[in-house]
């Protein structure tokens, strides 16, 4: 998982809203606020590393979310539905 050659992530200014607005609406879920929080501190230039010292997550959960943006946009950004709920 080293952090040598990460793709950059640059967001659009709709992407960048909706971030600052997931980050800071009391009512979204716990997990999609950090996310929110992560992104954007990618599109800062920022490494794993870096990124996940200042928002104190794992480097691995940084890594997940870069690359699931970097892939599916705001809509990777979401929960995947879990075997077993309805």
């Amino acid at each position: 998982m080293g952090d040598t050659r990460l793709e950059p992530v640059v967001l659009s200014d709709v992407e960048r809203l909706t971030l600052e607005n997931w980050a800071r609406r009391r009512s979204t879920a716990q997990g999609l606020a950090v996310r929110a929080r992560i992104v954007p501190a990618c599109a800062n230039g920022w490494n794993n590393t870096v990124v996940a010292a200042r928002l104190d997550v794992g480097r691995g959960t940084v890594s997940r979310w870069r690359t699931r943006f970097l892939r599916d946009r705001l809509d990777g950004l979401a929960d995947e539905p879990r075997p077993g709920v309805p």
